[in-house]
């Protein structure tokens, strides 16, 4: 009888911890929810659009959406890289401001002068954001005070120094804004390149588990040994890098620099983005592919808006509200107690309605 009480029992926790695992192998993560939110609302849009006599997948309206996924693509993956570490950078649209005057106006028309446009700008958006940095890991000013302040401080130069477009990119140059291989925009290329650069940097390097164990817990990464200072900055000047690089990008689709770009709400929207792909705002957990689809998410609206000509002020209304449904989603699922329940059940404890005596 005993036998048989504990193979019973045996079994039992046996099939527990079987129905747990089966569980837990078609658990679907954050960037899994992206993507299939995506593919839903490629489908939603694209009958909306063919109601009204449109195609949401004609060639100008890929290359449309594409082009903006890489404006703001690079932007969010920087911003990626600050959220995971619990910080924040609001300065990033007006480095991008500063990056497109700064390039344009020292190539000034001269093929020879590409690259030193490029270096200047990316040195440029560097600096930004190594004091960002050091103003949050060495003054412990709260990241979003030291961001803005930064960013309010770029912006009364800006208004100050430049009063309209200025500088000239050579033609050279200008293809990084509008050549395409097909309907695939080589800026877009560029992007998920800079993205995937990115992926490896958070999975495969000491540097981005750093990244990951400042956002997870900052007093026990120090604990740890970790330099968190180092890896915040680290983390911010790859965001004004990133950044930098976008404004490298509207200079060669405008041909000259402008300083009004700051007013395109590249902050905000690319924090959404990254909000959107399931990184947390809280730091720690996140994924650079999860930003790539939030950002696809974002252009895929806009296009979608655009086609079907609707009012900019409901177009607003509605992103919010899928921005705030996606975050409440993740929300949920971090304090579903459904989970802990498999889990316990799993360590040992007798199903109920299972056979103990």
């Amino acid at each position: 009888m005993t036998i048989s009480t504990g193979s019973t029992g045996s079994s039992s926790t046996a099939g527990t911890s079987s129905t747990a695992g089966t569980r837990r192998r078609y658990h679907l993560g954050s960037t899994e929810i992206v993507y299939l939110a995506l593919i839903g609302i490629l489908l939603v849009a694209g009958v909306l659009v063919a109601v009204q006599g449109g195609n949401l997948f004609a060639q100008q309206n890929i290359s449309y959406m594409l082009t903006q996924t890489s404006l703001l693509g690079f932007v969010a993956v920087g911003q990626t890289l600050v959220v995971l570490c619990r910080s924040l950078d609001l300065s990033v649209g007006y480095v991008v401001a500063l990056c497109s005057l700064i390039g344009a106006t020292t190539m000034a028309g001269d093929p020879s002068r590409v690259w030193l446009g490029v270096v200047a700008a990316l040195a440029v958006a560097a600096a930004v954001g190594l004091v960002n940095g050091l103003l949050i890991s060495a003054l412990r000013v709260n990241a979003f005070i030291a961001t803005l302040g930064t960013g309010l401080i770029v912006k009364g130069f800006l208004d100050t120094r430049f009063k309209g477009p200025e500088g000239e990119v050579p033609l050279a140059f200008q293809t990084f804004g509008y050549t395409r291989i097909g309907p695939v925009p080589v800026s877009t290329i560029v992007m998920l390149l800079v993205a995937a650069a990115a992926f490896v940097l958070l999975t495969r390097t000491r540097a981005g588990y750093h990244m990951f164990a400042v956002g997870g817990n900052l007093d026990v990464a120090r604990l740890s040994g970790v330099r968190t200072g180092r890896a915040l900055v680290l983390a911010h000047v790859l965001c004004s890098l990133c950044a930098g690089v976008a404004g490298l990008l509207i200079a060669a689709r405008f041909g000259t620099g402008n300083a009004l770009v700051y007013s395109y709400g590249l902050d905000l929207d690319s924090i959404a983005a990254v909000v959107l792909g399931g990184t947390l705002l809280f730091g720690g957990r996140g994924s650079v592919v999860g930003t790539v689809g939030g950002v696809v998410i974002l252009a895929v609206l806009d296009t979608a808006f655009n086609v079907l000509d609707v009012n900019p002020f409901f177009k607003d209304v509605l992103r919010g509200v899928i921005i705030i449904a996606a975050v409440a989603l993740y929300a949920r699922r971090q304090i579903d107690p459904a989970s802990r329940r498999v889990r316990f059940g799993a360590r040992g404890s007798v199903p109920r309605g299972s056979d103990a005596a």
